[in-house]
C-alpha cells in the first residue's frame, strides 16, 4: 500500500493500536462492514469524510446521497486524485476498489448506477471513514 500525495500511512503497529478490528480489516484487509451497521451510512451532518488511516481528506458531504444500500454513498470524490481505482476481480465478480491515493487503505467501491450529475455511486464503509463535522455540528454528534 504505497501512498502518492502527502499524508503518511503510519506502520502496522500504529495502525493495530490505534484502529478497532472491524476499521483494520476493512481498510487493510480489503473488508467490508454489514449494510446498515456502520456510523455513517445514515448520516447526515456535514462536513468532510477522512481517510481513518491517514487523515486525507476524500469525500464531501454535499456529494452524499441515500442509495439505499445501507453503506455512506457519494457521486464524487472531494477531489481529483483524493482516490484511485483498480480492478477487483475477488468474489466471483468484476467490480471497480476505491482506496485512498494517500495510503492505499481500502474505502468501499464505486458503481455506476449513481444519481444523474455524475452515474456514479461511491460506496464507502463508514469503518475507512473519519467525519470532520463543520464547526455549526461539531457539537451536535
Amino acid at each position: 500500500m504505497s501512498g502518492t500525495r502527502d499524508h503518511r500511512r503510519p506502520s502496522d503497529e500504529e495502525l493495530r493500536e490505534r484502529l478497532d478490528p472491524l476499521q483494520w480489516q476493512v481498510t487493510q484487509e480489503a473488508g467490508t462492514e454489514r449494510a446498515f451497521t456502520g456510523a455513517y451510512w445514515d448520516c447526515h451532518d456535514s462536513g468532510t469524510y477522512r481517510c481513518v488511516v491517514c487523515a486525507a481528506p476524500l469525500f464531501s458531504s454535499e456529494t452524499k446521497f441515500d442509495s439505499g444500500t445501507g453503506w455512506p454513498s457519494f457521486t464524487r470524490p472531494l477531489e481529483d486524485g483524493a482516490v484511485e481505482e483498480h480492478a477487483d476481480r475477488s468474489l466471483g465478480m468484476v467490480r471497480t476498489e476505491v482506496v485512498c491515493a494517500s495510503c492505499g487503505a481500502h474505502l468501499g467501491h464505486v458503481f455506476p448506477d449513481g444519481p444523474p450529475d455524475t452515474g456514479l455511486r461511491y460506496c464507502m464503509n463508514s469503518a475507512s471513514l473519519a467525519l470532520d463535522r463543520t464547526d455549526d455540528e461539531a457539537g451536535s454528534a
